[in-house]
């Protein structure tokens, strides 16, 4: 399944834009002069990238840590917040205001408050800047998704006196699937925003800084080939993380779910 996706259309026309864009990036810098403080060639991107793979690649692994635990916390509690508002429409009208108010408030202006509650921890306080990105997409979807289950078979279930939890269990949840998991692939990007825009805020250094801090420091000393090359690997996380959720989805969905069963045919 893997390698047919990877030889579709789907991954050859991408890739084929990417490197075409690549190949002009290059010609463009290399006819015009452009200094490397203003616009790096791709090719000293990667040679710098290279170099300083040993200090870039740990920082990154920091920042994916971050995302990592901020997504699955952000599953975990958007699927129960989201079966608790199925339950109740009064409880759903009562809180799902809360969690709009939640998404809109920009992170940059709460973060510095939420590291300082957090000041004895400011790995924790990371991850909760990412959670709280991550959390909406999920409640939204898989709230839309339980709500969605076919009446009829709704229908069904209360004839045969089916209690609320076995149509939870057995209808309802199945019939969310397909948004959770959408939801899980908007969150999944979301998060990492979250951990780098709070690494940002943040600012820490040493070993356990991540790769937002890689990139301020570049920035700040003009090292903009070695920003590049941190950018790129941000990026590239966050390629990763949509195609393993994307793959995650289609096995999930592929045997019954019309959008998986039409990408196959």
């Amino acid at each position: 399944m893997v390698l047919t996706w990877l030889t579709s259309s789907e991954v050859i026309a991408p890739v084929v834009v990417g490197v075409l864009v690549l190949i002009a990036w290059e010609l463009a810098v290399r006819l015009t002069n452009t200094p490397p403080y203003l616009l790096p060639a791709p090719s000293l991107v990667l040679t710098t990238l290279i170099q300083d793979w040993h200090q870039l690649f740990p920082s990154l692994m920091v920042t994916l840590r971050i995302t990592t635990i901020a997504f699955i916390a952000a599953a975990i509690s958007g699927l129960l917040i989201a079966i608790i508002f199925a339950q109740s429409k009064w409880i759903e009208r009562s809180l799902f205001p809360y969690a709009v108010i939640l998404q809109t408030t920009p992170i940059v202006a709460i973060a510095p408050l939420i590291i300082i509650w957090f000041r004895n921890n400011t790995i924790i306080a990371l991850v909760v800047c990412a959670w709280i990105i991550a959390l909406f997409p999920i409640i939204s979807n898989t709230t839309l998704g339980l709500k969605s289950a076919d009446h009829n078979l709704v229908n069904l279930f209360k004839l045969y006196n089916a209690s609320r939890w076995q149509t939870l269990i057995y209808l309802r949840l199945p019939s969310a699937l397909p948004y959770f998991l959408g939801g899980l692939r908007i969150s999944g990007g979301l998060a990492l925003i979250g951990a780098v825009v709070a690494e940002f805020v943040a600012g820490t250094g040493g070993q356990r800084s991540g790769i937002a801090y890689q990139i301020l420091m570049s920035s700040y000393n003009l090292q903009i080939p070695r920003m590049f090359a941190a950018l790129i690997l941000t990026t590239g996380l966050g390629v990763v993380i949509f195609v393993t959720l994307t793959l995650l989805s289609d096995l999930c969905l592929r045997h019954w779910h019309e959008s998986a069963m039409t990408q196959e045919s």
